[in-house]
């Protein structure tokens, strides 16, 4: 079973938030088990995720991916499969980014932080996404004991996720295609993703480089691609569909 089966097994598995049911919770630095959650994590970062850590670090991909992460594939996809490295220092394993005060990268902290303690689901169908929610609770968490009252929408955009969900859902729908081809792609193909999805840096210089524009038209403006990096992330993922899986709605190649 591949780490997102995993995962959404492990979902299927918890109470189901309903869209508009309440639940109580806040996490503070004066409850309890504060930084708790933040340690021995196996976190999976997306796309969207790294470009926002690093941007926030001020580092270009390759020191980033290089430095602060494990790269290997998923096995079912060979989706390149990005998790963050926590410190091996202690034997507790921390994430490199918690401090006593709390996060120190919380403005740019990954979706599933920002999720936590509601689990989303995610899944191609006919229109779109289709997204379920689900209450994540942990034996340690106190936060639960809060009298703050939330529904999954208000928690979603309390913690800003918007944007994440956005690009994340781009990015399961690449795997969701690949998925459904029962095979996965090639090691050539792997690495092309790893440029196209974790290094919009090195991926502008690419399609530039490369004349890419010149072979593809569709619903972009190729000086917004080279300039901004969530603009070339978008472009990416457009990209990658047209090379693995052929024209799609936003990104055809010229005729």
């Amino acid at each position: 079973m591949s780490e997102r089966d995993e995962t959404q097994a492990f979902l299927d598995s918890l109470p189901e938030l309903k869209h508009g049911e309440q639940f109580c919770f806040q996490c503070h630095p004066s409850i309890e088990c504060f930084n708790a959650c933040c340690a021995d994590l196996n976190l999976s970062l997306t796309p969207y995720d790294a470009l926002r850590l690093r941007r926030a670090l001020g580092e270009d991909s390759e020191t980033f991916l290089t430095t602060r992460t494990d790269i290997s594939t998923y096995p079912d996809t060979g989706y390149p499969r990005v998790h963050l490295r926590m410190r091996d220092d202690t034997a507790r394993r921390p994430c490199p980014f918690v401090t006593e005060e709390g996060c120190s990268v919380y403005l740019d902290r990954p979706a599933a932080c920002r999720t936590y303690p509601v689990g989303r689901a995610t899944r191609v169908v006919r229109g779109g996404v289709g997204e379920r929610f689900f209450v994540v609770r942990e034996d340690h968490c106190q936060g639960f004991t809060e009298p703050k009252e939330w529904t999954p929408e208000t928690w979603m955009a309390d913690q800003g996720l918007e944007p994440y969900n956005v690009m994340n859902d781009r990015t399961m729908k690449l795997m969701a295609q690949q998925k459904s081809q029962g095979l996965a792609i090639t090691a050539k193909q792997a690495t092309m993703l790893l440029l196209a999805l974790y290094q919009p840096d090195k991926f502008q210089k690419f399609v530039g480089e490369m004349g890419v524009f010149e072979h593809v038209e569709g619903e972009f403006d190729p000086q917004t691609v080279l300039a901004d990096e969530e603009t070339a992330l978008g472009f990416g993922h457009d990209w990658a569909a047209l090379i693995l899986y052929g024209d799609h709605d936003r990104l055809q190649r010229k005729k």
